[in-house]
């Protein structure tokens, strides 16, 4: 047991230690905001990659909830220990798993670097003994570096602007109290832009796609995605036309390569998904986004916003046949016209244009973002008791 009161460890936006309880409940209030149903005829098998966080968590939850999917989920994330607690995700995985193990579905968990070979061996070693082959792999990875599996090289993503320096209002909370500030970027260089594609692209999707194809694991009708964002020409400096935006750009590339190889003569598709904006741990690292979805979350309001759980089941509709899939002239499947509608970017363009005043007159959308980014770790989730005592030592979700 290690029962202990904690608080919150925060600099800018990065907080150092996550809530068990917090992030439990945060996991336990997605589960609950889809609506349940119960699927018809096979439930498919799903590896996903980036199970514990953001959209792939939602995207889980959302599989579980409405499908039925069996399957494995890898993450890599932090052990609890004597002077730290676990990882945000870590807490989450746990909470899946309670969840999970409350319906008749089998989903289980990997704790792992998903871009080592030893990854990939363990996880389709697991789906090769236990379910058989793969009929949807989601890729859902957002990390800082990646080490190479076969070169060893060690690779490091920066969000840089390329070609042209950077400088743009942002958001700050010092105290907790929204103010716009300034964000300055100098470009990147090439090896920079190297090293965020070999981080941020699609080699590493390729190698599983691959690996599950040399095992005999592909399943008939295989379908993998990968998880993508294009934004508003606000932030497109920062994103779109950035190191990020081009590792995007790999990776939509990516998709094509592997239809015409691995995939082509009927033996699966693969589409990245260009999903709407949303807090999560990968996009408060990004300059200028906090700001952006602050104003964007003002201009549409809670009615309007679309969760991550809301793409997720979004895109399971499509992915399991029961609409359309809904692709742009790139054969992307896109969830985020609510973000991009025109008018809404229309009025989020003219509250840019003088941000101050635009937070000033209303608070509401940076107050959200704040809570919203705080309870990423667990932290200012209604209903937890941050007074009492909490168990930290929680173990990772066991299977036999």
């Amino acid at each position: 047991m290690s029962l202990q009161q904690i608080t919150p460890k925060q600099r800018g936006y990065l907080i150092a230690n996550s809530h068990p309880d917090g992030c439990a409940e945060v996991v336990k209030r997605t589960w609950e905001s889809i609506p349940p149903r119960t699927p018809e005829g096979r439930t498919p098998v799903v590896l996903l990659l980036g199970s514990s966080a953001g959209y792939g968590m939602s995207i889980l939850l959302a599989g579980l909830r409405r499908h039925s999917i069996r399957g494995v989920g890898v993450a890599f994330e932090g052990a609890p220990s004597e002077r730290r607690t676990g990882t945000a995700g870590w807490y989450r995985t746990a909470a899946t798993a309670e969840l999970a193990a409350g319906t008749d579905t089998d989903f289980v968990f990997v704790n792992a670097d998903a871009f080592s070979s030893n990854a990939k061996e363990q996880a389709l070693d697991l789906i090769a003994e236990r379910f058989g082959p793969v009929d949807h792999l989601i890729y859902s990875l957002a990390a800082p570096r990646r080490t190479d599996p076969v070169t060893g090289e060690v690779h490091h993503s920066v969000i840089k602007p390329i070609g042209e320096p950077y400088e743009a209002a942002s958001l700050v909370f010092p105290d907790g109290v929204a103010t716009v500030g300034t964000v300055q970027l100098t470009p990147a260089n090439e090896a920079e832009q190297r090293a965020t594609m070999q981080v941020m692209g699609g080699a590493d999707w390729q190698l599983w796609v691959e690996a599950l194809a040399a095992r005999g694991l592909l399943g008939d009708g295989f379908t993998t995605v990968a998880l993508s964002y294009v934004g508003s020409d606000i932030t497109a400096p920062v994103y779109r036309q950035g190191t990020i935006g081009a590792a995007k750009e790999h990776l939509e590339a990516t998709a094509r390569t592997l239809a015409d190889g691995v995939l082509a003569d009927g033996a699966g598709r693969a589409f990245t998904v260009v999903a709407g904006a949303a807090v999560t741990q990968a996009s408060t690292a990004i300059p200028s986004i906090a700001l952006y979805t602050s104003l964007l979350h003002n201009v549409l309001g809670g009615e309007g916003w679309h969760t991550t759980a809301d793409q997720a089941i979004d895109l399971w509709s499509q992915l399991a046949g029961e609409k359309p899939l809904v692709l742009d002239r790139q054969g992307r499947i896109r969830l985020d016209g609510w973000e991009l509608d025109e008018k809404v970017q229309e009025k989020v363009r003219k509250l840019w244009a003088d941000p101050t005043a635009a937070l000033a007159d209303e608070p509401a959308g940076a107050e959200w973002f704040y809570n919203q980014f705080r309870a990423l770790y667990g932290w200012d989730v209604p209903g937890v008791d941050y007074g009492a005592d909490v168990e930290t030592a929680v173990a990772w979700p066991d299977f036999e």
